[in-house]
């Protein structure tokens, strides 16, 4: 069962109620990330993310591990291009106290002046490690030369330079314009009394104001830009970024398929081409990475530096023969079975069913809807995935490369 509710602030609650089970997930949804920050501000949404857990006007950050250790609960956090969440599961005789210690983290946060300080030397080490880890800096590279350094190009990580400059004043101001009761969405999905779930959401945020939040429309200026980050290591890192489509497009699914078909699973001809076959690469995949209003397909492999030229001749070929709509009825079938299994999995799991049932809210202002959705991905015809082809694979393309290559992929 679903439950939905508009608090009077604004506030958005949404329950999948799973029963047979005896545990609850529970998260707090905000529509902000890297995307709208300016560059001031760069690196800011994920500081925020950092110092909620750092000291509340109840507890301290020793405090707030320590009580939902205490029931086994286990708290997280995340910051993306386009939204942040805090989230809790804990058993279902705990939710109770665990939701309780989530608001306080959410509505409590007072950041103290000593936290920050210690919290800015964490991130310091956290974008040093991405650094040092060429398959993330690959992945955050594409995106820069996809889309240049502002808005869904931005490092969700920020700077060095911006973390050491942020302060509580920058803090306040951020959240006084993003964090508001339109842009908030709290999702709760599992084993937990829909009386329960309600009363939760009324108690300990029906006096959130009730505020607009600031429009600050996403900038996209398309780089389609080739980055080369030399590194004395043993492999070469590639990306490759294609204009595709955004999320509600009406050929989205269809484009899943294609994805699936190029680079999705063990069976995709990337996988089979670059690593079974040709013996190339370890990790090689495809993935549809979509937004409201754009979207890329981004290519990744791992390659050792000897074999750069002709594993991205290996790409390229996998993408001309699927270019060439050269897809057939049994890779689409089975992509299809993929898709629909994938989404028959995550409706065993409270934490997908909170993300699934809170992002639909938060992004497109509506009800996830299950049944809807598996009979949209079994309405696919293949002449779909030929459409979709159409969108995907523009000449407009992003390359990235880290690790010991002499030149940059040349578009």
């Amino acid at each position: 069962m679903v439950y939905y509710k508009e608090l009077k602030n604004g506030i958005r609650l949404v329950v999948k109620q799973m029963t047979g089970l005896n545990s609850v997930s529970m998260g707090i949804l905000v529509k902000t990330g890297a995307c709208v920050e300016t560059d001031e501000e760069d690196g800011l949404s994920h500081f925020i993310e950092h110092m909620m857990f750092k000291g509340t006007k109840t507890m301290n950050a020793f405090q707030i591990s320590d009580e939902m250790e205490k029931i086994g609960a286990q708290d997280n956090a995340f910051t993306g291009k386009d939204s942040t969440c805090y989230y809790v599961k804990s058993t279902t005789d705990h939710a109770e106290r665990a939701f309780e210690i989530l608001a306080d983290i959410f509505t409590g946060s007072v950041f103290p002046p000593e936290e920050m300080a210690r919290e800015k030397g964490v991130i310091h080490e956290e974008i040093s490690m991405t650094e040092d880890t060429p398959d993330d800096l690959c992945l955050d590279l594409i995106c820069e030369a996809f889309y240049g350094k502002t808005g869904y190009g931005r490092n969700i990580l920020g700077s060095h330079e911006n973390l050491e400059k942020f302060s509580r004043t920058d803090i306040f101001s951020y959240m006084e314009k993003f964090y508001t009761a339109d842009n908030i969405v709290i999702a709760m999905a599992g084993n937990i009394d829909l009386s329960v779930a309600e009363n939760l959401a009324e108690k300990y945020f029906s006096s959130y104001p009730a505020k607009k939040s600031a429009k600050r429309d996403v900038k996209i200026e398309y780089a389609h830009g080739s980055i080369l980050r030399m590194k004395d290591i043993e492999q070469v890192h590639i990306a490759l970024a294609y204009p595709s489509v955004e999320r509600e497009h009406r050929l989205f699914d269809a484009s899943q398929i294609m994805n699936g078909v190029l680079g999705g699973g063990m069976s995709s001809r990337l996988f089979q081409t670059v690593r079974e076959k040709m013996g190339l690469a370890y990790t090689v995949y495809s993935y549809l990475s979509p937004y409201d209003d754009t979207g890329s397909l981004i290519i990744y492999a791992g390659v050792n530096a000897a074999n750069y030229m002709k594993a991205l001749d290996a790409i390229y070929g996998c993408v001309e023969d699927i270019r060439k709509k050269d897809i057939t009825e049994g890779e689409f079938l089975k992509v299809k079975e993929q898709m629909l299994a994938s989404n028959v999995f995550s409706q065993e799991s409270t934490s997908s069913q909170m993300l699934l049932y809170g992002k639909e809210l938060l992004y497109n202002d509506r009800i996830y809807d299950m049944d809807k959705r598996l009979r949209d991905i079994k309405d696919i015809k293949i002449g779909d995935v030929y459409d979709a082809i159409d969108l995907n694979f523009g000449k407009d393309m992003a390359a990235a490369v880290v690790g010991a290559a002499e030149d940059p992929v040349k578009l």
